[in-house]
């Protein structure tokens, strides 16, 4: 049996965590293959159970050999907590992955990393926040990490993918991409980035996989940024693990009448820091980043997000519909009664401004059109 083989085998056995498990193998000096040669009575002397050693001595051969075949078939690394190659801020974490399997660049895990996560269900300006500061933080040298997921994740993935790399880590095993919608996305991450994952390739995805998939996300990273969130998420799940494992936590603040905005403003009033452009960020990191990892280069011509002044080339006779809309979603029947105008008057001045470019047409009504 190769090395491989016992590193699974020992990240398969049920009701043993990773602090279990380093506790066994600094008893035998991070040997793998002695832990599992080890005798019984060598076994209990550190501290394993009549249970636990009969499950270290028969390991499900078939199902590890399955994973060893699929990873060499997929160009899968299987990097475990011993290895150089495992992440060092990682390796720091409490209880983190006895092994992590990668797809794509496993190098990349090594290079500085800010994590973006925020709601499944952002409004249009929470996702374009997100892809601009994945955007800039990318090309300021970070590599982007974030979860696959709906919303403010993929968001964040392609704002990345636009300038750098950046890095997917999974709440399944690769072999299931999840949600299946983002299989296209998955593969673009992969020819450009990697695909991270401490499950076995055919895990299916479960419920109680995300928030371990979280605290992967937070320890991989010198800081935390939530674009958007409830107060009961996943992503404030990110940022508590982040807090406890000593990262920064960042948070952009929104409307209060925001529900998405409510998670971002509890974690402000927690001690997170408010951020308004990415070179906060990267202010912010910089000297943290310096005694880890490669300088992180301000970009020489950040992205600015006009929040205030209308385009100069609006149509005069569009200007009471267009100053009705703001970077919150407004309903129809309020930009109605803002301005007074009929109905159609005012449905024909909203398609013409969308046209233009001016508006976004997005559930629940019209938001102002980013200016960059």
């Amino acid at each position: 049996m190769n090395e491989y083989y016992y590193w699974i085998a020992l990240s398969r056995l049920t009701r043993v965590g990773p602090v279990t498990a380093y506790r066994w193998l600094s008893g035998v000096e991070n040997n793998i293959q002695a832990l599992f040669s080890a005798t019984t009575n060598e076994l209990k002397q550190m501290g394993l159970s009549d249970e636990q050693i009969q499950e270290l001595k028969k390991p499900p051969q078939e199902e590890i050999e399955s994973d060893l075949h699929w990873c060499e078939k997929n160009r899968c690394k299987i990097i475990p907590f011993t290895d150089p190659a495992y992440p060092s801020l990682l390796r720091e974490t409490h209880g983190a992955p006895i092994i992590l399997y990668v797809q794509g660049d496993a190098t990349l895990l090594l290079e500085p990393q800010i994590a973006i996560v925020g709601t499944r269900k952002p409004t249009a300006l929470g996702a374009e926040l997100a892809k601009i500061f994945a955007h800039e933080l990318g090309r300021a040298g970070l590599i982007v990490v974030s979860g696959l997921a709906f919303g403010i994740d993929a968001a964040s993935h392609r704002g990345a993918l636009e300038v750098g790399k950046t890095i997917a880590v999974l709440g399944a095993g690769l072999q299931h991409i999840y949600p299946p919608q983002h299989a296209k996305l998955a593969e673009q991450i992969l020819c450009q980035g990697a695909l991270v994952s401490e499950f076995s390739p055919n895990t299916f995805p479960q419920p109680k996989h995300f928030p371990l998939r979280n605290r992967i996300i937070s320890g991989l990273s010198l800081g935390v940024l939530v674009v958007e969130a409830a107060l009961r998420s996943g992503s404030l799940i990110t940022a508590r693990y982040a807090g406890e494992q000593s990262r920064e936590v960042f948070a952009i603040p929104g409307s209060i009448r925001n529900r998405m905005a409510e998670g971002c403003h509890h974690l402000i009033r927690q001690g997170a820091k408010l951020v308004e452009k990415a070179a906060d960020i990267i202010e912010e990191l910089g000297p943290i980043n310096a005694a880890r990892h490669l300088a992180i280069i301000p970009p020489k011509t950040p992205q600015v997000i006009e929040l205030s002044s209308p385009p100069i080339d609006i149509d005069p006779q569009l200007q009471p519909v267009f100053t009705e809309i703001g970077y919150e979603v407004t309903a129809l029947d309020v930009i109605i009664i803002r301005t007074g105008l009929t109905a159609g008057k005012v449905s024909s001045m909203l398609l013409t401004l969308e046209l233009q470019g001016h508006v976004q047409a997005v559930p629940g009504g019209y938001v102002r059109a980013q200016v960059r």
